[in-house]
């Protein structure tokens, strides 16, 4: 059973900003998270685009957004195919359980300046 849904855009060059801004993207992205998209070099915004919206998209699908959610306590991950998924650690965690979900789906694609995630929430 379907309990969430949730979508979101973010503008690339939003995340642009904040790498420039330093401490600022340890705020809303988990260390690993923060550090595997650094590794991609130049389209390190764009994957941290694609997380951010990911981030966003779960609040919309909880259906209380982000509000008491710290977001470096969500990770967006990929598994050995490349197929994204989510972590949630403390209050990110609590919140989901909270919900009754059991399971997330999630899926992000980007193209130069936008970035954009799904996510379901399933029982």
């Amino acid at each position: 059973m379907i309990v969430g849904i949730g979508v979101d855009v973010v503008h690339v060059r939003r995340i642009e900003h904040w790498l420039s801004v330093p401490g600022l993207t340890e705020r809303f992205f988990h260390p690993l998270e923060l550090s595997t998209a650094l590794s991609r070099g130049s389209s390190a915004a764009l994957s941290l685009a694609a997380r951010f919206a990911a981030k966003e998209a779960l609040g919309k699908a909880l259906g209380t957004g982000l509000m008491g959610i710290r977001l470096a306590d969500i990770r967006v991950i990929n598994n050995h195919n490349g197929q994204p998924g989510m972590e949630l650690y403390g209050s990110a965690l609590a919140r989901f359980q909270a919900s009754g979900a059991k399971t997330i789906h999630l899926s992000l694609t980007h193209e130069r300046d936008n970035a954009i995630a799904m996510i379901v929430m399933e029982a």
